[in-house]
């Protein structure tokens, strides 16, 4: 049984492939009566969508959502929200000459060993396309948690030995690899360049910062925030690695060093760092939640690499088409769409948690 849903009181499940005619999700959970249109929610498409410019992938999708069902006249009926976004530019031909090949680093082999047939064709329900559904629900995700003054932004924090010294949301969306500094991007552009020229790829790390969350979510043992928060983003494509807060670090640190210390600031418990990335005992203190993900490079590269046939037989592949050379950029507007639709679940199940 595959599991293709995620969440509890707010839920959405996606479908779809890579080269498939379409790909969609499915949303619970909405209340009724919100205002939500297609424009809503095609703002954050367009950040993930390819083709944004000759440093992603060149595959000509516009992304385009409808909106199917659970929004009548403007506003959000309660019942189920269907999105579909058509595939418009599928070439499944570059795929024929490695169809019975096991590409390297990508899920061929393992998908092949689980159901004993797999969609060979841009990876099937494995390839990265699946976070379109991800990202369509993640905006009606965000559009919920502004109502209660909760912000998501997401940037590129790292790309190969490149990373950002100074964080200035402002800049994010100035520069074709979202980051938040203006200087570092440029190296990370030049980087990404030089990759592509060596037909191969790099690979990067996003942060994600949520602003406003008040203090008090999470669902201890098994549901805690920082855990779900995990999960959703380990669920994105080539995510190899996360952390929360000061994450790995804390490991060369001392407890005084590491304890974030309580005090009063405008009649409010806040906290003088934010080593713990906003979460304490899988609950959230009321400090940003800062969450780091370790994006892999990209798997399909133009280099010859060797490998195995499905009959076991030694071969070589070079995978051409079109592909990122470095998917860490394009990865933002997922994870913050991952962090969004876990945040308001909780903010749902929060209600839950006081009859007073």
């Amino acid at each position: 049984m595959s599991a293709n849903t995620f969440g509890h009181l707010f839920r959405f499940t996606t479908f779809g492939e890579s080269h498939g005619p379409a790909i969609g999700c499915v949303v619970d959970g909405t209340p009724p009566g919100i205002a939500l249109s297609e424009s809503d929610i095609q703002v954050h498409m367009d950040k993930r969508r390819p083709g944004q410019n000759k440093y992603t992938t060149q595959r000509k999708e516009s992304d385009t959502v409808k909106i199917l069902s659970g929004v009548y006249d403007g506003v959000t009926t309660g019942t189920s929200i269907g999105l579909l976004v058509e595939n418009e530019d599928t070439r499944s031909k570059d795929y024929d000459d490695i169809k019975d090949k096991f590409r390297p680093g990508h899920a061929d082999y393992t998908y092949d060993m689980k159901y004993g047939f797999r969609d060979y064709r841009g990876g099937g329900r494995a390839s990265a396309r699946e976070t379109v559904g991800r990202v369509a629900a993640g905006a009606i995700a965000k559009k919920l948690l502004a109502r209660d003054n909760i912000t998501i932004t997401g940037f590129t924090r790292q790309i190969g030995h490149h990373t950002a010294e100074t964080i200035n949301f402002k800049e994010i969306e100035k520069n074709i690899v979202r980051c938040p500094d203006a200087k570092t991007a440029k190296k990370m552009v030049t980087a990404i360049m030089q990759a592509r020229k060596n037909g191969d790829s790099l690979g990067g790390i996003v942060e994600v910062v949520a602003q406003g969350v008040p203090a008090g979510l999470g669902e201890p043992v098994f549901d805690k925030l920082d855990a779900d928060l995990a999960k959703a983003v380990m669920s994105i494509p080539a995510v190899k690695g996360v952390e929360i807060g000061a994450g790995f670090q804390t490991a060369t640190m001392t407890g005084s060093e590491c304890n974030d210390i309580f005090v009063m600031k405008n009649k409010k418990v806040t906290t003088q760092t934010n080593n713990a990335g906003g979460i304490l005992g899988g609950i959230s203190n009321g400090m940003d939640i800062v969450v780091k993900l370790v994006v892999k490079p990209t798997s399909s590269i133009n280099k010859a690499q060797e490998t195995i046939t499905q009959k076991g037989k030694k071969s070589e592949i070079r995978v051409e088409g079109r592909h990122d050379p470095c998917v860490a950029p394009r990865a933002v507007p997922i994870a913050e769409a991952m962090v969004a639709l876990t945040l308001i679940d909780h903010l749902l199940r929060n209600k839950t948690s006081r009859l007073t």
